[in-house]
């Protein structure tokens, strides 16, 4: 097993305050590994960034939703903001079901100010506000239109969720060994780092019910993540780019020609992902001088209200 290395360092008055370390790989537009740092061949829990192969496989079993924007819901990892629960909501009434079919656990939203007007109205959590209730919605209307039983449809014995297994494992071109439990609930597959580049790399190249996922994620981000997040601002800016984050500093992403990565953070630290996402970028050659990228590629370190340090890549951390 290959040890991860430094790839995001936070810098204050010029020393090195702290690294977080991890593994990243990026594969060429014929599939080869272009370059890779860390343990990229291991297995892996690549969390919500399989949400794209999930809504993949709910197509392939049968699942009709007419409007693309549901279906960027159902493979989204989403705020909480009123948007995404009006429109997860709306998915399970149109299949006769309510909040209480979901499996997902209650929450308040991730959007800070959607939170605080819950907190000040006094509102309690809500499956629907959960970051996973698309997705789950999604499950419960496949459930309902091919018949199978919804009570269960977290069991990885599920029909639902043998699908979800097969698509990931196809795509992947991993053999699934390990099994456990996702923080929505849903039965969460291991697979490699560079399984996981690939099964991105498949989204985009695939065609089919898979481009369509795809494009369903590339024309609606807010859908897939919500104001401020990164998948959002990734997808705005950078034509055509597929990006989606995973809990615990997990992050895959594809451009339409193929050429995809896969990255995660040893320690599960969030903060990390994001510039390490527009280092992937900058290898590929993307081009991301634009101002609205600087904030993911940069991070400032506030010291008593002053700009005193950064977060950044290592450099030549993915060289």
């Amino acid at each position: 097993m290959t040890a991860p290395v430094p790839l995001v360092e936070l810098v204050r008055g010029g020393l090195r305050e702290g690294v977080h370390f991890g593994s990243a790989v990026l594969l060429d537009v014929d599939g080869s590994v272009l370059r890779s740092a860390g343990d990229v061949a291991s297995p892996m829990f690549p969390r919500s960034t399989v949400k794209p192969a999930q809504a993949l496989a709910m197509l392939r079993a049968g699942l009709e939703l007419p409007d693309n924007a549901d279906l960027a819901l159902g493979a989204a990892s989403h705020n909480g903001e009123p948007g995404h629960i009006e429109r997860a909501a709306a998915i399970l009434r149109r299949h006769g079901l309510s909040e209480g079919a979901l499996r997902c656990p209650p929450d308040q939203p991730g959007h800070e100010p959607t939170r605080e007007r819950w907190l000040a109205d006094g509102t309690g959590r809500s499956r629907l506000a959960m970051n996973c209730s698309g997705k789950h919605a999604a499950m419960l209307a496949t459930c309902v239109q091919l018949g199978w039983p919804v009570e269960d449809y977290l069991d990885p014995q599920h029909p639902l969720q043998l699908g979800a297994r097969e698509t990931i494992s196809e795509l992947s071109g991993d053999r699934i060994e390990t099994t456990t439990v996702d923080g929505c609930g849903a039965p969460l597959f291991a697979i490699s780092l560079t399984g996981l580049a690939r099964l991105f790399r498949g989204m985009v190249t695939a065609g089919g019910a898979a481009g369509r996922v795809a494009d369903a994620m590339r024309t609606h981000p807010w859908l897939v993540a919500g104001t401020d997040r990164d998948d959002t601002e990734l997808m705005t800016v950078v034509p055509g780019l597929l990006s989606k984050i995973g809990a615990e500093g997990v992050l895959a992403l594809a451009l339409p020609d193929g050429r995809a990565a896969a990255v995660k953070i040893s320690d599960g630290a969030s903060r990390a992902r994001g510039p390490v996402a527009i280092e992937v970028l900058r290898a590929f050659g993307v081009d991301i001088t634009g101002g609205r990228l600087k904030g993911i590629a940069e991070q400032p370190l506030l010291g008593g209200e002053k700009e005193v340090g950064v977060l950044r890549v290592v450099p030549g951390a993915l060289a």
